[in-house]
């Protein structure tokens, strides 16, 4: 069964203009059809669609469940975005379907762009959510200064993926479970030495992603991929 989104599920039983055309006009759901929703919070609706028009299809709710989250701790994704944007709604995509809590597009010394647009990745997101059926949308943020977000983490296990040949330890041997999980990740000039000194002074750990050099939205999805696997 499809899922569709609808966020404001608690003040209105109709869905929006786009998941409505998508729904009638798409899918070819109608009157009487039952349908999958979610808020994007954890919970699920099995509905019923009562009036199935193509700008505002409405529903009637026949049952909810919370849903428990695939994971039972919090991964936060903190990465440079690349020059070429398709690449990182790439990453976003695959980080979404594995399971991300949380990403935060950072700008640093050495970034190829220094603006974004999160609309489309908002977009992409949501398309991935649905498609991996997941009930929990994860919480994309604004291009944020690289020393504002290291001095604002809050979260209990924080590391920094780099290439310099500082003692560094593998991310899997680190992973504590059931910790809350930031992970710092570069540009593909890498961070500039002061960046990583002011990450290692704030307590964040070096952490290896393997023995190849990845490209920066290649090790954004190894590093979500580990943080999940070694809490699963």
């Amino acid at each position: 069964m499809y899922l569709f989104y609808t966020p404001h599920i608690a003040v209105s039983h109709c869905l929006s203009e786009e998941e409505s055309a998508h729904c009638v006009r798409v899918l070819r759901y109608t009157l009487g059809d039952e349908i999958l929703l979610t808020d994007g919070q954890g919970t699920t609706y099995t509905a019923r669609i009562t009036n199935p028009h193509p700008k505002h299809c409405e529903f009637e709710i026949l049952s909810s469940e919370k849903q428990a989250p695939n994971h039972a701790f919090r991964l936060h994704i903190a990465i440079a975005p690349t020059k070429n944007v398709e690449r990182l709604e790439w990453m976003v995509e695959k980080c979404t379907e594995i399971g991300v809590d949380e990403i935060t597009p950072i700008l640093c010394r050495f970034s190829e762009r220094k603006q974004l647009r999160t609309d489309r990745l908002e977009k992409i997101i949501l398309s991935a959510a649905k498609q991996s059926l997941t009930p929990y949308l994860p919480k994309l943020n604004e291009l944020t200064p690289y020393d504002e977000l290291i001095r604002r983490a809050t979260e209990q296990d924080r590391f920094i993926a780099h290439c310099y040949k500082n003692e560094k330890r593998e991310l899997k041997d680190l992973i504590r479970k059931g910790n809350s999980v930031l992970v710092l990740i570069g540009p593909e000039g890498d961070f500039s030495e002061q960046e990583v000194q002011d990450a290692l002074s704030l307590g964040f750990l070096p952490v290896s992603l393997g023995n190849s050099r990845l490209r920066t939205e290649t090790a954004g999805v190894v590093a979500c991929h580990t943080a999940v696997l070694m809490n699963t």
